[in-house]
């Protein structure tokens, strides 16, 4: 009884964040998935926006899917690139600063997040200019958070640690990629694609591609 309490607090939650964010539409040719983008990551909101209103990521490939973790699209070259061709290095020519807004949002399934570089290179852990990846995930043990909790060095909040041991998600990245958005209508076609068979260097062995992207506004039905 409890978990179930939990989780329709959880959803009585986002619904009411849902009212008041913009959403974007992403047409694949697997179908369609909404995402909600969020306030309290404006450099990422506003960023996504501009591309998607560019035309940027129309025909742009999921380049880099991993079952059980997460899908992962946003090369520009990867729009007409022959098959087997290694993608994931090419990128705008910016980069956006970190906006972690921990624990508030965090890497539960369908999370919306910015890829970037390693630590190594990219100390401040600054986000990619156009590559993200919608988190599928999966459950953890409270031994297994227990070992995240440690190499991360945080306390995770009792309500998101019963999150990834009942519904998932991908806990090792908290704090260190930028969450900005979450998937509102389409995490069964996220599922369909991290199914996908994939090669060597995890690009699906069949192409999945973005068709198109369009911002959906308060004022916007999503069929419209």
């Amino acid at each position: 009884m409890r978990k179930i309490s939990f989780l329709i607090a959880m959803m009585l939650i986002s619904a009411m964040a849902f009212t008041q964010s913009i959403k974007v539409l992403i047409e694949t040719t697997k179908g369609n998935i909404t995402v909600m983008l969020y306030d309290e990551t404006p450099l990422h909101r506003d960023n996504f926006i501009k591309l998607v209103e560019s035309n940027f990521y129309d025909s742009i490939l999921f380049h880099r899917v991993i079952n059980n973790f997460m899908i992962q699209a946003g090369d520009p070259t990867s729009k007409n690139a022959a098959p087997d061709v290694l993608l994931g290095d090419a990128d705008t020519d910016y980069t956006i600063p970190a906006e972690f807004v921990y624990p508030k949002y965090f890497h539960k399934k369908g999370a919306l997040a910015a890829a970037r570089n390693s630590d190594d290179e990219n100390p401040e852990r600054r986000s990619s200019g156009s590559q993200f990846y919608i988190v599928q995930g999966r459950t953890f043990t409270d031994e297994k958070l227990d070992k995240y909790e440690a190499h991360l060095g945080i306390k995770m909040p009792a309500d998101i640690r019963e999150y990834y041991k009942t519904v998932g998600g991908t806990p090792h990245l908290d704090t260190q990629y930028t969450v900005f958005g979450e998937v509102l209508d389409g995490m069964d076609v996220v599922n369909e694609i991290a199914a996908v068979e994939t090669n060597n260097d995890d690009r699906p062995v069949v192409d999945v591609r973005i068709l198109k992207m369009k911002v959906v506004t308060a004022d916007n039905s999503l069929g419209e």
